[in-house]
């Protein structure tokens, strides 16, 4: 998967080509699912998994964002996966939060992350995941370095980007029928730049009962 990624030039990063293969896809997709596989998946409750080149890509564009020791937040954590991968890139000294409205995806994602090789981090604390409304961040962990959200807003959610450090990116999808992967610099003066990456197709962020309701 990762070799095909990097042979379509979707991954053009050592690091994040290493992360990808440390943190086994096929340990947080259903059972019997084509883990490897890039398109997204059904993963329950209305919630998929990214494809893998969505993910490579979010990986790339926060990878100077997730260095040692740094602060990650990832919102709709679903499975974990990414999460893990943050972990990973920002190891045992920094910080990765997943925050994920669906309880029974936040227990699922833990049991995932217990089968990788993120397992330790999860285990020292440096890896939380939690049930919770990602719109509003997980400020206790705050300020983050790096802020992914995997699925669309209407507009960037303010506490989002209060709770991102100056310097700090956060890499967001924005829009209803149309989407364009939004990548959110705060630059030192706390001012914000924002650029289009690519158009994408994500699930609403929304709340956990239209999220079930499927609206």
């Amino acid at each position: 998967m990762v070799e095909h990624l990097q042979r379509y030039g979707v991954i053009s990063s050592m690091k994040v080509a290493e992360v990808m293969e440390t943190i086994d896809r096929a340990l947080f997709v259903p059972d019997g699912a084509l883990a490897y596989a890039d398109s997204p998946m059904a993963i329950g409750y209305n919630a998929t998994i990214s494809a893998p080149h969505m993910h490579a890509t979010c990986l790339q564009l926060l990878e100077q964002n997730l260095q040692p020791g740094m602060h990650a937040l990832d919102v709709g954590s679903g499975t974990g996966y990414l999460t893990a991968c943050f972990a990973i890139m920002v190891g045992p000294q920094g910080r990765a939060v997943g925050v994920e409205h669906i309880p029974e995806l936040v227990a699922s994602s833990i049991k995932n992350i217990e089968k990788s090789a993120a397992a330790p981090l999860l285990k020292e604390g440096s890896l939380s995941v939690h049930a919770g409304d990602g719109r509003q961040g997980w400020p206790e962990c705050a300020p983050y370095d790096a802020i992914h959200v995997g699925a669309a807003a209407p507009e960037i959610p303010q506490a989002l980007l209060d709770q991102l450090k100056p310097g700090g990116r956060m890499v967001i999808p924005v829009g209803n029928m149309f989407q364009d992967l939004k990548v959110v610099d705060k630059n030192m003066d706390g001012s914000i730049s924002i650029r289009s990456e690519t158009s994408v197709r994500y699930v609403p962020l929304t709340s956990r009962d239209a999220q079930l309701r499927g609206d």
